[in-house]
């Protein structure tokens, strides 16, 4: 095992001390994010320690982190409440009905990369790839300032400077030590440092022991996960309840996994697999749903660190993994002691080097609709939620681009010495340039031949093969023969599917250009 370990890892030092860097920063994060579900915190760190071993071992993404994250606690927390009031003379009933959903969840996650889906992530445009980065950047250093409230009330006076002042003392080893030497994570060099400077200085700082209490817990120390089955109904109306909850945050997970899958894959200029991540996500799901995590998905925040600290292979993300259960199970009295404001400050570096700062030098350069997916998918990001932004900036998108080619179609009309007039069509036909291409003919005032020359052309979905058999139907209703020159095979096939006359109306060409029509690929069955 051991020789294998060394052979998958190209840089054994820098992962293992990078890996135990982020978990150092699992640790607040998990718990914060249990108290958002509205579970025990040592529920989030077991579904942090489980989610991050499974997916370094089998993920599609080396060097990414998993764990417990915000943007899937905001779903159960509506989970676990609801799940309360369903069983409300058994305790912890929406405990039990969130581990439930994260088996379905998982589930549908695995599917999702057993049928390929994870593929899509690759036909996200750079605009809504920026503004995931941006919106994430901003969340990130919003959650953060949440550490400076103790109990619901926002530090003050000297406790409020010596938080500011550890966390620039952190900042700041992290942006020098870089400078004198790489050899090691600068961020675990911080951490210790400033953690020796509070415990030895006698400095009176929150630390992760009074933040785990302060959000009801009595610390980190616990025991291995054991196996269980979730304590619920199996019927029906479980499964009509739990489903949607499962779908948005299988929905969820996957859309910031793959999102962060990607953006570490530009970082590192190396390639991942989508779909294997997919069932690596799904896989870690299902195990926490049966040994009591929390669950979770890729963690942008911990993933940078951990690039940025050198770590690389999947050693790193199984160094952190278990380096947070050992905090768990012996370490819990020496964790417990570091000063939260040095985790703030290895979040905030974070921050600066996650947010696309060539964001406000382009944005003037770039086109209108692509700097205002920008800023929207980093509004809503911040506002509402990473899979709602995602979707918003692909729609968007989309929308552009759609409109932006319905609009290069176009007709070069001439006539030949035994008089028949040639359509020569240039540009996409498809859904949106229908209409433009129903435009370009004049039926009642043409000779009786026509030639439609789709040379410079490319018909792209059924619409676009519809709107050919609508042209063609016009001019045969006025006793006018038409001849279709330069459509690929598949357009020929599917045209011919849809009435047989075609096969007599088609002339086929030795250069007659190759390539499939949407229709095939979505399975739409003609007409």
């Amino acid at each position: 095992m051991f020789e294998l370990i060394k052979n998958k890892s190209k840089n054994a030092k820098n992962d293992i001390l990078s890996g135990i860097t982020v978990a150092l920063a699992l640790v607040p994060e998990a718990v914060a994010f249990a108290f958002v579900a509205g579970i025990d915190p040592i529920i989030g760190l077991y579904g942090a320690f489980m989610v991050g071993l499974i997916t370094a071992v089998i993920g599609g993404r080396p060097g990414m982190i998993s764990g417990a994250t915000g943007a899937l606690a905001v779903v159960m927390v509506a989970l676990v409440k609801e799940g309360n009031a369903l069983l409300p003379n058994v305790e912890g009933a929406g405990v039990q009905y969130l581990f439930a959903t994260l088996v379905v969840m998982g589930l549908l996650q695995m599917a999702a990369g057993v049928f390929k889906l994870g593929k899509f992530v690759r036909l996200i445009p750079h605009p809504v790839m920026l503004g995931f980065v941006n919106g994430l950047a901003i969340v990130i250093f919003l959650s953060q300032l949440g550490m400076f409230k103790v109990e619901g009330q926002w530090l003050a006076g000297n406790d409020l400077w010596v938080m500011f002042g550890l966390v620039l003392l952190t900042m700041g080893i992290m942006f020098g030590l870089p400078k004198i030497t790489s050899k090691i994570p600068a961020g675990l060099v911080a951490i210790v440092t400033v953690s020796l400077v509070v415990v030895f200085g006698g400095i009176d700082t929150q630390t992760v022991l009074s933040f785990v209490q302060s959000n009801g817990g009595s610390g980190i120390e616990g025991g291995l996960p054991s196996f269980m089955i979730p304590q619920i109904p199996l019927t029906l109306d479980t499964l009509v309840f739990i489903f949607p909850y499962a779908l948005i945050l299988a929905a969820i997970g996957l859309i910031e996994s793959l999102m962060t899958l990607t953006l570490i894959d530009e970082i590192t200029d190396t390639r991942g697999s989508g779909n294997r991540e997919c069932v690596a996500q799904g896989t870690a799901n299902i195990v926490n749903g049966f040994f009591g995590g929390m669950g979770g998905c890729a963690m942008i925040g911990q993933s940078m660190i951990n690039v940025n600290s050198g770590g690389r292979g999947r050693l790193s993300g199984i160094v952190a993994a278990l380096m947070l259960l050992s905090f768990i199970l012996f370490f819990s009295p020496y964790i417990e002691q570091v000063p939260i404001a040095a985790l703030v400050g290895v979040m905030f570096m974070v921050v600066i080097g996650t947010f696309a700062w060539s964001s406000f030098r382009i944005i003037h350069k770039i086109p209108k609709a692509d700097a205002f997916v920008l800023i929207l998918v980093s509004a809503v990001t911040v506002f509402f939620d990473l899979a709602i932004a995602v979707v918003c900036g692909v729609i968007v998108s989309s929308l552009v681009f759609a409109w932006e080619n319905a609009t290069k179609i176009r007709a070069r009309k001439t006539m030949r010495e035994d008089g028949t007039k040639v359509y020569e069509i240039w540009g996409p036909l498809f859904f949106g340039s229908i209409q433009a291409f129903n435009s370009k003919f004049t039926p009642v005032e043409d000779p009786e031949q026509i030639e439609i020359d789709f040379i410079d052309s490319k018909v792209s979905d059924h619409s676009g093969v519809e709107a050919i058999r609508i042209i063609v139907n016009k001019y045969e209703a006025l006793g006018k023969k038409v001849m279709l020159k330069h459509l690929s095979p598949d357009c020929k096939r599917v045209l011919n599917k849809a009435n047989v006359k075609f096969d007599e109306i088609i002339i086929s060409d030795i250069d007659d250009p190759r390539y499939y029509v949407m229709t095939e690929a979505v399975g739409i069955i003609e007409k």
